[in-house]
């Protein structure tokens, strides 16, 4: 099953998602699906990755107390919500959507995505 095809399903099975991207771990596309232009998706992976980047440096350099390992990145602003999910040590999901009630049915989506993802990588 292609990329592409997986993301789809993502966004499609959640109405307020704007937009899903596989990014590697240079912040360049792999692939992507939604509802916004692809551009906007292409350099919001681009830039959710140097968060993530960032994060996992953090975490290797013990400066979170009992944290070992990243799973998940939570951004959230007035309009949107925005989830980062690490795939691989060099893959990563990002999956934004309008904010409103469906968080905890995009968190569950997106964690099962990831595992389809996973298995496609591998």
């Amino acid at each position: 099953m292609s990329f592409r095809m997986i993301l789809g399903e993502l966004i499609e099975g959640i109405p307020e998602a704007q937009g899903a991207i596989l990014v590697d771990w240079e912040g360049e596309s792999v692939d992507l699906a939604g509802r916004m232009d692809d551009f906007d998706l292409k350099v919001l992976g681009a830039h959710k990755g140097v968060i993530l980047t960032n994060l996992r440096e953090l975490i290797a350099k013990g400066r979170f107390a009992g944290a070992d390992e990243l799973h998940e990145i939570l951004i959230t602003t007035a309009q949107n919500e925005t989830l980062v999910l690490p795939i691989t040590l060099d893959y990563f999901l990002v999956l934004t959507l309008s904010r409103g009630e469906a968080l905890g049915r995009a968190r569950f989506a997106a964690k099962r995505c990831v595992e389809r993802l996973r298995d496609e990588i591998a």
